[in-house]
């Protein structure tokens, strides 16, 4: 028996996807004014499903929108930027420190995405960088075996990746370092030493908040 066709994204939907994608890689950055009707064009719809993709970014606080204007990409406040880093600390300090000792699946799944990132690097793709950058950090807390911690961090999902990006646009040598700072906590995660990889999880994301308004190390 044929497979069903795919039946295609909503227009509402190819709107959404494109504008979102877009803020997180900050082709649209902070500050831009969008249009509904240069959207209506860009994707190849009308401007109802335009109206309806926007209001659900408005929601997100990826957007703020202006009756007869357009919508205004919202830029990464220094409180949000607080707010993140403060949040994670709190979730990835103490789901480090669950997963350690770590299985053996996580270890494989950890130095795996250590090496995609490395590829991604070396391609200077930096959205796909945040992408595996997130994954990293993302695949320890959710071996720290509790479902609502792990819904809440999936709920930071967008701003870090925009964040991710802003970071590295800002400061290119931060590839790299990320890359050297995943290596250390994976090498502490595998000697099973919980003090030493919550300490380089600290680390790692002290810096952040830092790092996104243009300051070095």
């Amino acid at each position: 028996m044929p497979a069903a066709p795919v039946k295609p994204p909503a227009a509402a939907d190819r709107v959404y996807m494109h504008v979102k994608q877009a803020v997180l890689d900050r082709r649209y950055e902070g500050g831009t004014l969008l249009t509904e009707g240069e959207l209506a064009l860009a994707v190849g719809v009308s401007r109802t499903p335009v109206r309806e993709a926007l209001l659900k970014l408005e929601m997100e606080g990826l957007l703020k929108l202006y009756p007869k204007k357009g919508a205004l990409v919202l830029a990464v406040s220094a409180q949000e930027i607080a707010d993140v880093v403060e949040t994670r600390l709190l979730v990835e300090e103490f789901a480090v420190r669950r997963a350690v000792p770590a299985p053996a699946s996580l270890v494989e799944r950890l130095e795996e995405l250590l090496e995609e990132q490395k590829r991604r690097a070396e391609a200077g793709d930096l959205a796909e960088v945040a992408v595996t950058d997130r994954c990293f950090h993302a695949e320890i807390v959710r071996h720290a075996g509790n479902q609502i911690l792990s819904r809440l961090y999936d709920q930071l999902r967008d701003r870090q990746l925009r964040m991710g990006v802003a970071v590295m646009q800002s400061q290119p040598d931060r590839v790299a370092k990320n890359i050297t700072e995943h290596a250390e906590i994976l090498d502490r995660i595998k000697a099973g030493d919980v003090e030493g990889a919550a300490h380089c999880v600290r680390q790692h994301l002290t810096w952040v908040k830092v790092l996104v308004r243009g300051e070095d190390r």
